[in-house]
């Protein structure tokens, strides 16, 4: 069958062979005439850059496919610095000197491999390969079975031309057979079916690294090679249309002028509550020294009338048991004795007079001081609002113990502003008891006195006993209002000890509350200041960020030599080695670098 088929191929090639000579004749012939003379030109031209790396990612060989846009067929110049070049487009010869390629064209379309060495590509590829969670190299991992991961990494090449990695995007695609891997996984790229394969897909924006994990369960590993490409990042970014969040920035804008202007009349508030509470801070200590030294002195007092008291009764006893008795020397000590205890009384009375001044403004100061604090009653709800707020929640918290203490105060000195009433009018009384007796015992030494030069004894005597035993009962009776009132001032004062304590921590709450008010308020400025032009700021970031990403003004550069002109485009075509057993490892030629195959190729093919 085979001879057969064999003959028949023959026989072809004889028909065949006479038409293709002079066929072959003719061309030749039309060639020598039309063969081009003189310099020709291009219109543009397109290089595509094939590496080939290691399955770890390390740069093997590299070559570049020209193709011209040909204007006018002639001789040619390119460059670069290749150490072998190919003609894919006919049989003519190449010439290279150097750096020099000089070639002729025929066709509209034409194209030449040159081989590069030692030329770094403008990304650093490191892939990394680990199963069951250990590194592990690729020729050892062929065949195994195990949970799979596979790292790779890209950063620009120090060593190479960086406008490349600044404007290329890279697209890099694993096929992954089904057979092989299941459960396959990866955070950042894509995963998508092809045929009975899985195709794996990340992406590395122009002048970022890469960092990429894929993971999977593999069985009997094998790879194909990792897929590169490089284009251009062509895509272009419109600004996006941002009236209506400008407006809604403005707007944020304007609110946080408004927090900041209401936070600098809270601090004024506060600074304003703060000097009150420092006032009356001062003032209640002022007060509590006062009252306390009254109630330590009122022992004294105490002590004093207890003497005035036993003296007017002795007196009292000793004139109307021994009346009869007395002679002038004795009357004169009398007059002796009731003058010291007028004078007695004018000291106490000058005391509890100076003390009444001291305590009523001390009395006012705290009175005022008080009342200054604003009565506002703050609800629950309204201090969950303020904590539900952007603002500084110690702040907050500080200003509502400040209130609550304050409140507190304000309480609290109702109930015993009462007490604090009635110590002025008790002092007056006092004062006006002790003057009363004090005038009366003035005028019962005076007429005592005066009554020594007249010779009715038993008349003076008389006089004098009602006087004593009417002062003597007054005096009681005063003395027991004196016990009353010492009891009241012992217990005013301590009772005052404790309002005081919360007079002073209001006033360092209020201060705490003052620096922390303040504290905010530098916030609420520094926020204001920031945001104040936000919706331009916002404008300017969102078009310099598509500005970063917006490569269409790029102009494509050769990657061979810059003497190169013309250049429309630039492609890498970048490949990693296929981890395969050696039964299924087979050369790829790609299409472009086939040579183009005349009628004698093709006919042998025929019996190959």
């Amino acid at each position: 069958m085979r001879f057969k088929r064999t003959i028949t191929i023959f026989t072809a090639c004889l028909l065949v062979i006479p038409t293709f000579f002079v066929s072959a004749t003719s061309n030749q012939n039309s060639y020598e005439q039309e063969e081009p003379k003189g310099k020709g030109s291009y219109s543009e031209k397109h290089e595509v850059v094939y590496a080939t790396l290691d399955a770890n990612g390390q740069q093997q060989d590299m070559y570049i496919v020209n193709n011209f846009n040909i204007e006018k067929p002639g001789q040619m110049i390119d460059y670069g610095s290749y150490s072998s070049v190919k003609n894919l487009t006919n049989l003519n010869e190449i010439e290279q000197e150097d750096e020099k390629v000089k070639f002729t064209a025929e066709e509209e379309q034409f194209y030449y491999q040159g081989n590069l060495e030692e030329k770094p590509l403008p990304w650093d590829i490191n892939v990394k390969y680990l199963l069951d969670g250990q590194t592990i190299q690729p020729d050892e991992l062929l065949g195994k079975d195990g949970q799979l991961e596979i790292q790779i990494d890209t950063s620009a090449n120090p060593n190479a031309d960086s406008t490349f990695f600044e404007n290329y995007l890279l697209q890099i695609s694993l096929t992954l057979d089904s057979k092989i891997y299941q459960n396959i996984e990866t955070e950042k790229g894509t995963i998508a079916n092809a045929g009975k394969n899985k195709q794996v897909t990340f992406t590395v924006m122009p002048e970022k690294k890469g960092s990429f994990v894929l993971k999977a369960d593999a069985n009997d590993f094998e790879l194909e090679g990792i897929q590169i490409n490089a284009l251009p990042s062509s895509m272009t970014f419109d600004s996006p249309e941002t009236g209506d969040m400008t407006k809604d920035i403005e707007s944020l804008s304007n609110a946080t002028s408004e927090v900041n202007k209401g936070v600098s009349e809270l601090t004024r508030g506060i600074s304003e509550l703060n000097d009150g509470a420092s006032s009356l801070a001062s003032g209640s200590r002022d007060y509590k020294s006062g009252i306390n030294q009254l109630d330590q002195s009122s022992s004294e007092l105490i002590k004093g009338s207890e003497s005035i008291k036993q003296a007017l009764e002795e007196m009292n006893q000793s004139m109307n048991s021994e009346s009869s008795g007395m002679d002038m020397n004795q009357f004169k000590e009398l007059q002796q004795g009731l003058d010291e205890i007028a004078k007695g009384l004018k000291e106490t009375e000058n005391g509890l007079t100076e003390f009444k001044d001291s305590y009523n403004q001390a009395y006012q100061a705290i009175d005022q001081s008080i009342n200054a604090i604003p009565g506002h009653d703050i609800s629950e709800k309204d201090i969950q609002k303020l904590y539900e707020s952007n603002a500084d929640s110690n702040v907050i918290g500080q200003l509502v113990e400040t209130y609550q203490a304050a409140q507190n105060t304000k309480a609290t000195y109702t109930n015993v502003k009462e007490a604090f009433e009635a110590v002025d009018p008790t002092l007056s009384s006092v004062i006006d008891s002790l003057s009363e007796m004090r005038t009366n015992l003035e005028k019962m030494s005076n007429n005592l006195g005066k009554s020594l030069d007249q010779t009715n004894m038993d008349e003076l005597m008389n006089q004098l006993k009602e006087g004593l035993t009417e002062l003597s009962s007054n005096y009681e009776s005063f003395h027991a209002g004196l016990l009353d009132y010492t009891d009241g001032v012992s217990e005013l004062s301590t009772s005052y000890g404790e309002l005081h304590g919360g007079i002073s921590g209001l006033n360092n709450g209020a201060e705490d509350l003052e620096n922390g008010a303040r504290e905010l308020n530098q916030g609420t400025d520094e926020l204001a200041d920031s945001t104040s032009d936000l919706p331009n700021q916002m404008t300017s970031e969102i078009n310099q960020m598509v500005s970063e990403y917006d490569k269409s003004d790029f102009e494509p550069t050769s990657f061979v030599s810059d003497k190169n002109e013309k250049v429309k485009s630039v492609q890498f075509v970048i490949k990693t080695e296929s981890i395969k057993k050696d039964e299924d490892q087979e050369e790829e030629q790609p299409e472009y670098n086939k040579e183009k195959k005349g009628f004698w190729d093709r006919l042998l093919d025929l019996f190959r």
